[in-house]
């Protein structure tokens, strides 16, 4: 019996099967590792972006509680600003309509404080107007005393009248002063 089947392009048939079984395996793990490695890439971009975003969040939050902190410390004087604050005072008495001046500034020692005697003058509706906006400012003030009384002077003839001119004297003290 003779056998009339080559063996040849059998033998070669089954040499380039293995071939190719052992190219697609070998490219399968390659894929496989790629994809692990793009998966590993890819979970360190989102945990950078996700880094990235909290730095502009925070950035963000860091330029709207400046802004607040340079509100808040608006109501507060510190020893440094003593001139800015009074001057402030002055400008609230220009706003009123009516003329102050600082007769005196005390640091309280035994209470974190401090304590500003002043002396105005104009009409009654602007004195009023004027310890309104005192007492509406952006500072805590407590308001310690305050003297009213309207002037009087002599006229033409010589007699005592009141003329329509008040005088005050108030002593605050600055509540929220840091030393």
């Amino acid at each position: 019996m003779q056998n009339n089947f080559p063996k040849v392009p059998l033998l070669l048939s089954i040499i380039f099967f293995m071939f190719s079984c052992f190219a697609f395996f070998f490219l399968y793990r390659e894929i496989n590792n790629n994809n692990k490695k793009l998966q590993l890439a890819e979970n360190e971009w989102q945990v950078e972006a996700f880094r990235q975003d909290e730095i502009k969040m925070l950035e963000n939050s860091i330029k709207i509680v400046e802004g607040e902190k340079a509100q808040l410390e608006t109501h507060f004087a510190q020893s440094s600003d003593i001139v800015p604050f009074l001057d402030t005072i002055e400008e609230l008495a220009g706003v009123a309509g009516t003329k102050a001046e600082v007769v005196s500034v005390d640091i309280l020692e035994d209470y974190a404080g401090l304590s500003v005697g002043m002396k105005a003058s104009g009409a009654f509706n602007g004195l009023y107007k004027f310890f309104t906006l005192l007492e509406n400012s952006p500072y805590e003030l407590e308001f310690i005393s305050i003297d009213m009384h309207r002037e009087t002077g002599p006229d033409a003839s010589g007699k005592n009248v009141t003329v329509p001119k008040w005088n005050g004297f108030l002593k605050i003290k600055l509540l929220s002063f840091i030393q």
